[in-house]
C-alpha cells in the first residue's frame, strides 16, 4: 500500500518561509518521481516543484524559481519543499505526488500517487 503523509503546512506572513515534508511508504521510493502540487480554490492543481528520486533532477514552476526549493532524503524516504519569500498568491492546498516511470514533471495527468495535502496560508 503505496502511502504519502505531507506536514509542515501553517500560516505565515508576506515574505516569510515554510518547509513542507512529504513521508513516503509502501514502495520503493529511489524508483519514483517524485513532485509538490498545489490548488487553490476555484483553480486547477498546478505542479510546483518535481524532482527524480534516482538523479536528483529539479524541475520548478517559473512562479517559485528561485523562491522554493525541492529536495529528498533518500534514507528517510521523504521529499521536503522548502519555501521561501512566500507570497499571498502562494496559498493554496500543497499535495505530494508520486510517479512510476517518465512523466511530465509538472503536469498532474501520469501522477498516480498522491497524499492528503497540507495548507499553506501566507498573509500581507
Amino acid at each position: 500500500q503505496v502511502s504519502l503523509v505531507e506536514s509542515g503546512g501553517g500560516s505565515v506572513q508576506s515574505g516569510g518561509s515554510l518547509r513542507l515534508s512529504c513521508a513516503a511508504s509502501g514502495y520503493m521510493y529511489s524508483s519514483y518521481y517524485m513532485a509538490w502540487f498545489r490548488q487553490s480554490p476555484g483553480k486547477e492543481r498546478e505542479g510546483v516543484a518535481a524532482t527524480t528520486t534516482g538523479r536528483s533532477i529539479t524541475y520548478y514552476a517559473d512562479s517559485v524559481k528561485g523562491r522554493f526549493t525541492i529536495s529528498q532524503d533518500g534514507a528517510k524516504s521523504t521529499l521536503y519543499l522548502q519555501m521561501s519569500s512566500l507570497k499571498p498568491e502562494d496559498t493554496a492546498m500543497y499535495y505530494c505526488a508520486a510517479a512510476l516511470g517518465w512523466v511530465s514533471p509538472l503536469s498532474k495527468y501520469g501522477y498516480k500517487y498522491w497524499g492528503q495535502g497540507t495548507q499553506v496560508t501566507v498573509s500581507s
